[in-house]
């Protein structure tokens, strides 16, 4: 990625008031500093082909991440973000990247992928149940293109749990892929979409606030017709960032 692109972004974000005055006790310069860092670090140049598309310095700073935060990155797929956040958050945080135990499949390859890097701040692994868990409550709980996977079942659970595993004041946030108003969660098994209502509305039952919603990620020329796997939309579909925060 080109420096350009981190600074015109930042500056975009921070003039409109897209990047708050501080998460926790970050300042936007200090979020913009520590996110350029992690996504020009040469040690990930093989992921970084990536970053426009997934508008990578965006949301980042959108959820408002720096350094000595405690993340969780839940279902962390190949540990695209992982690997940034191990830089952002630097020596004195940490960050847990962690597969529930009903995705062990998902994790076969590339969790022994993420250990081997050795990445000091990391801690990777297969949970034994459910539950995202880490030594002492966590700054911010991190999902991107799950949460239409988690079951219908268990997601008042599975908010629960990240609700718990929280600090006061921490952020959750949520990327997924938007499905059409009125779908629900229809669309999750066949399409892997859902629609954003529902996600806000589940999400606000187990007792977060909705602070902010990003549209770095929307792309109206989507209809949410396709699956997100079809040539035609795969690596563009419409998606929606939502950031939650649980009270203080």
């Amino acid at each position: 990625m080109k420096a350009t692109y981190l600074s015109i972004a930042f500056a975009a974000l921070i003039a409109s008031g897209s990047v708050s005055a501080s998460h926790g006790e970050h300042s936007a310069a200090e979020t913009q500093k520590a996110v350029a860092a992690a996504l020009a670090n040469p040690a990930r140049a093989d992921q970084a082909i990536d970053d426009e598309r997934r508008k990578a310095a965006d949301v980042l700073a959108f959820a408002g991440v720096g350094p000595g935060d405690q993340v969780i990155d839940l279902l962390p797929g190949q540990g695209y973000w992982t690997r940034i956040f191990t830089r952002i958050v630097g020596p004195k945080g940490h960050v847990y990247a962690e597969w529930p135990a009903s995705a062990a499949k998902y994790a076969a390859k590339p969790l022994p992928a993420l250990q081997a890097l050795k990445l000091p701040n990391v801690t990777a692994e297969l949970l034994a149940d459910e539950t995202p868990t880490a030594p002492k409550p966590v700054d911010l709980v991190w999902t991107v293109q799950n949460y239409h996977d988690l079951a219908e079942d268990g997601i008042a659970a599975a908010n629960a749990a990240i609700f718990k595993a929280l600090k006061p004041g921490g952020t959750y946030v949520v990327i997924d892929h938007a499905d059409a108003v009125g779908s629900g969660r229809s669309g999750t098994s066949t399409k892997h979409r859902i629609e954003p209502a529902v996600v806000k509305a589940e999400v606000l039952k187990a007792g977060f606030e909705f602070v902010a919603e990003s549209t770095a990620l929307q792309n109206p020329a989507d209809d949410h017709s396709l699956k997100v796997f079809d040539p035609q939309i795969k690596g563009h579909t419409d998606q929606f960032a939502y950031k939650f925060r649980k009270p203080v």
